[in-house]
């Protein structure tokens, strides 16, 4: 007989907002979203911010012929480290969420190929969706994943040397490595 082996402990996600799968009809109803300040801190954390100061999304809800629509505007504000200078740059995302969880979007196989179509397709787990994680997600994505501020260019510029200085330090380097070196000095 085989152990078994202990199950990984699934995460709670940093801001969970449930709606029960079987209480979605077709009549639109809106849920709001709105990130409280230990939710905003986590997701703040997860996705490496100097700040999350604002995050909401007020979505329409409803089932259709290809499943549960979840479609809204997402609003979100704060700060990302500028990834030359790590000082903080300032963001502001007005974007529109547009999902569909469905129980035919789980992918079968070793290798699925996606159209643009299938990108916004969910899979249902079970009866529940996490409208929370949906807008934490899709904050994720829209997120700016080099974010540089003002002063990038001048605080990048003094890092870059031209070919002949690089050439000159490599043939000093080159030097200072070689086992001779000293006798050459003499």
């Amino acid at each position: 007989m085989t152990p078994e082996l202990p199950r990984p402990e699934r995460s709670r996600p940093e801001m969970s907002r449930i709606v029960r799968a079987h209480e979605i009809g077709v009549a639109r109803r809106t849920v709001v979203v709105a990130a409280d300040a230990t939710e905003r801190a986590a997701l703040a954390a997860r996705f490496d911010l100097v700040a999350l100061d604002a995050l909401t999304a007020t979505l329409t809800v409803h089932r259709d012929a290809a499943g549960i629509r979840v479609a809204g505007p997402l609003h979100a504000a704060g700060a990302q480290a500028c990834v030359v200078s790590a000082e903080p740059v300032a963001f502001a995302i007005d974007e529109t969420i547009d999902l569909i969880f469905s129980d035919a979007a789980v992918p079968s196989g070793d290798e699925v190929e996606l159209s643009d179509a299938d990108l916004d397709i969910l899979p249902l787990d079970g009866d529940a969706l996490d409208l929370g994680e949906a807008v934490a997600q899709s904050l994720g994505l829209a997120l700016d994943p080099y974010p540089r501020g003002a002063d990038a260019d001048r605080a990048a510029a003094g890092l870059v040397i031209s070919e002949a200085e690089a050439a000159a330090m490599a043939a000093a380097d080159t030097a200072r490595a070689s086992p001779f070196a000293a006798l050459r000095r003499r």
